[in-house]
């Protein structure tokens, strides 16, 4: 059997690829699981629930202290040098062989008592021995005060480090240390330098050995903790102490907790089941019961680029040290989720965030219990975002949220107002100013993704903007009726739970096309001329069906959004132009008949607030054509002109129900029956009983 792809089940697949590209960066965004997952500052107070020990453990010294006793030790050591007894063989033998010269009269250059003096001075300092200036300042810098000399016996002696000698040193204590009859500058001549040479090389293997086994001596712990004690209770701050021991917990637990890469893997699956299942029950919740959603990719990418943005937010905030989890504003989930969609997904879409992060946030239930009761108080208190003023009411119920559930939960568990944390009522208000952003957000989110808000429907209504302010200038009559179908969609729409604001607005601006030639339309034809009646029947409906056009050309041109533009496309759908296709038919009755010259290129109306203002706008224009006003004349006006729609076939595609169909036709039979009712006629009073007015105001009664 071959299989079938269909480009329903293509864009089914992409959608499961969607979300499974979703999944899987949740997962790489969530952290790796540790097992001590609190917290906390030096300084600042303990958030979270009472902390005793779970088991006997030692306490680990802090890095420092540790550093400071190591150092101390490393200065108490003395490190080891190989002392090199023929380097003042070979220097002695350079020397006696470059002072035996003799002069002219056969005298030796240098006299014998020199040449004795400096060679037992030289044989002094190199058997104290020579180092290196640079390694004598890197020994003293360590704070170290001796050396070990190991000598040609591997005997090692100690020696303090002024009992060395350097090259500069040796000379100096050479030339300083000579008889009181030698003559200073004699000596100097005799380049003692070249005779003074480091002996002393530093032992490396000895000295690391030796720094080796002294710091093994270094105890790591200083203390044990024991089982059951306390250390730590909500609301304490956190000194040092406090904090070495929770550090030393930590790592017992991860000696104790150690998990093999089996364990490992289950865990990962574990929390892979879960996030699966919870982006399922989304996925599900939107292919059954919000399908208008689920078959937008674009709304699909956008929800999950909200949770995806929510679930960042909060990893975040735990990885950053001082950044609590209550500062991240997570309802900006279900404001910004409301504004677009409805109450009931982003209530959903709110559960389905908070339970993941919940998955890695310390303390769980507290974070689900308050968070889920601030989403609650966001979907109740944020029913239309049409002003700010609400945006700001709600920013004051979410503090107020936080702050109750917070206090009541703590004086659940602890039972003691004294437990409370001052600093999470700061996190709160600042939770809650976050929220103001949100109408920003709502504008970017709004042109990245073309949704329209109930913010830019308000904004739209204001009969000044200038495209309703050119209608009204140049077709008056079609601004009023503009105007009049307003109030009668929107009347409408109450009955049958329809986006009354968004049939509002498309009320207004269906009809915009009618700028460019308004005096073809007979609402604008204030003179009683005609000037479609010189034309043929066909030319004169194109000039007709050309408002859509010209219609949406303009709303594009002035930045309306596409919704908006749906209106102005599909208030006729695929009607005909009924006057002048009947007076051609009946002009000429035996002549074929052009029917694409007369219809109207649609589309038909494919939402209930689109079929709404297609039949609101036949009923409100025919109402104008009735010569006699009365319930009998109303009531068939407005059953045979949506019954004709029907039977036209023009709302097959809208998702609108013969009850709402009922609905509205009583509803405009009434608001018809209001607007065209007749007055009732005032009596005139007999001439010879009609009093003279004397000017007093009060003879003239409420008209």
């Amino acid at each position: 059997m071959k299989l079938k792809i269909t480009p329903t089940s293509l864009q089914n697949m992409l959608k499961v690829a969607i979300f499974l590209f979703a999944i899987a960066i949740i997962i790489q965004l969530f952290p790796k699981k540790e097992s001590f997952e609190y917290k906390f500052n030096v300084g600042k107070p303990w958030s979270h629930e009472l902390i005793t020990a779970p088991f006997d453990y030692p306490i680990y010294k802090d890095k420092s202290v540790y550093e400071a006793e190591k150092m101390d030790l490393i200065r108490s050591l003395a490190p080891y040098y190989d002392i090199d007894y023929k380097v003042y063989s070979k220097v002695l033998s350079e020397f006696v062989n470059s002072t035996t010269v003799t002069d002219d009269k056969g005298e030796e250059a240098i006299p014998f008592a020199y040449k004795k003096h400096i060679g037992t001075q030289l044989k002094t300092v190199y058997s104290l021995g020579i180092i290196q200036t640079d390694e004598l300042k890197a020994i003293m810098q360590k704070g170290q005060t001796k050396i070990k000399l190991v000598d040609s016996d591997k005997y090692a002696h100690t020696f303090a480090l002024d009992d060395l000698f350097t090259v500069k040193s040796a000379y100096e204590y050479i030339v300083n240390n000579r008889p009181v009859w030698m003559d200073e500058d004699v000596l100097k001549s005799l380049n003692l330098n070249k005779y003074i040479q480091p002996n002393l090389s530093y032992n490396k293997i000895l000295s690391d050995r030796e720094e080796i086994e002294v710091l093994k001596m270094i105890s790591l712990t200083s203390g044990m903790v024991q089982a059951g004690e306390r250390i730590v209770d909500r609301g304490e701050i956190v000194t040092k102490r406090t904090n070495n021991l929770l550090n030393s917990l930590n790592v017992e637990l991860k000696k104790q907790q150690k998990i093999t890469n089996q364990q490992y893997n289950w865990m990962l699956v574990g929390e892979l089941l879960i996030i699966f299942s919870l982006m399922l029950l989304l996925f599900l919740y939107l292919y059954l019961f919000r399908k208008q959603i689920y078959d937008r990719n674009r709304d699909l990418v956008f929800l999950l680029l909200m949770i995806l943005l929510m679930l960042l937010l909060a990893v975040i905030s735990l990885k950053v040290d001082g950044l609590s989890i209550y500062v991240v504003p997570f309802a900006l989930l279900p404001i910004i989720i409301r504004t677009f969609f409805d109450t009931r997904t982003a209530f959903f879409i709110h559960i389905i965030t908070i339970l993941k992060i919940s998955l890695i946030v310390p303390n769980a239930f507290e974070f689900i219990l308050i968070q889920l009761v601030v989403g609650m108080t966001v979907v109740s208190s944020l029913k239309d975002l049409t002003q700010r003023a609400q945006l700001f009411r709600t920013s004051v119920l979410v503090f107020l949220t936080y702050a109750v559930i917070y206090i009541g939960n703590c004086l659940l568990v602890e039972g003691d107002f004294a437990k409370l944390v001052g600093v999470n009522f700061l996190y709160f208000g600042i939770n809650a100013l976050l929220l103001l952003f949100a109408y920003g957000l709502i504008y970017i989110f709004e042109k990245a993704f073309g949704f329209l808000s109930n913010v830019t429907l308000v904004e739209l209504s204001n009969v000044n903007t200038p495209l309703l302010l050119q209608l009204s200038e140049t077709a008056p009559g079609t601004f009023q009726h503009s105007l009049q179908l307003a109030n009668l969609v929107t009347e409408a729409g109450k009955k049958i739970n329809a986006n009354t604001l968004l049939l509002r607005i498309g009320a207004l601006y269906h009809d915009i096309g009618k700028i460019k030639n308004p005096t073809f339309y007979t609402e604008n034809q204030l003179s009683g001329i005609n000037p479609l009646a010189e034309l043929d029947y066909e030319t004169a409906a194109q000039r007709i069906i050309e408002h859509v056009k010209e219609g949406v050309r303009l709303a594009e041109k002035h930045g309306i959004p596409e919704r908006v533009i749906d209106f102005i496309r599909t208030h006729h759908g695929i009607s005909r132009t009924r006057y002048f296709y009947n007076s051609f038919v009946n002009k000429y009755p035996n002549m074929p008949v052009n029917e694409k010259a007369f219809m109207y290129e649609g589309p038909s109306p494919t939402t209930k607030e689109q079929a709404l203002l297609m039949m609101a706008d036949a009923v409100e224009a025919s109402s104008r054509s009735l010569n006699e006003y009365s319930d009998e004349t109303i009531n068939m006006l407005v059953e045979t002109i949506i019954n004709k729609q029907i039977t036209d076939g023009l709302f097959k595609e809208a998702k609108i129900t013969f009850v709402n169909v009922e609905t509205v036709k009583e509803v405009f039979k009434e608001k018809l029956k209001t607007i065209y009712h007749t007055r009732v006629s005032y009596p005139e009073l007999n001439k010879d009983k009609n009093p003279t007015f004397d000017g007093n105001i009060s003879q003239i009664g409420d008209e």
